[in-house]
Order: C-alpha cells, then sequence, then structure tokens
C-alpha cells in the first residue's frame, strides 16, 4: 500500500504542475481512499475534500462517488 500512496503522490505532483485539476481530483480521491483504508480518517478527509470540490466545479460525474466517499469517512469518525 506504501508503493500505491508513493506512486498517487506522484502523480498529484505532476498534474499540479500541468494542470490538469480533473486528474488531480481522481488523485486526491484515490489517496483518500487509500487513507481510509489504514483508518486515517482525518488524512482521508483532507484528500476527499477538495477531490470533491474540485470535482463538482467541473460538473463531472465522479463528484456523486466521491461524495458518499466523504460521508461514509465522514460518518466513521461521528461514531468514534
Amino acid at each position: 500500500m506504501d508503493e500505491a500512496i508513493a506512486l498517487f503522490n506522484q502523480s498529484l505532483e505532476i498534474t499540479e504542475r500541468i494542470g490538469d485539476v480533473q486528474t488531480k481530483a481522481i488523485n486526491l480521491w484515490w489517496l483518500g481512499g487509500l487513507a481510509e483504508q489504514q483508518g486515517e480518517y482525518t488524512k482521508a478527509i483532507s484528500y476527499l475534500q477538495p477531490a470533491l470540490e474540485i470535482l463538482q466545479r467541473l460538473k463531472s460525474p465522479h463528484a456523486e462517488s466521491v461524495s458518499a466517499s466523504l460521508d461514509r469517512v465522514m460518518g466513521v469518525m461521528g461514531n468514534s
């Protein structure tokens, strides 16, 4: 999993450098999902929230899935 996180972070840096905001959002979504799997819910939210904001701004159909992920993580945190 550490290798996946490193690769997504590398991809995130590249997408930021070239200005590809949609792919940046997808990378953030993946990083959020990986953080969630590791039980790092605060970190997951820090990735998912900006991903959702970007995808909503782009009117991407992925925004609904990211919103569901964010809701799930926030629900887990609320029950902790």
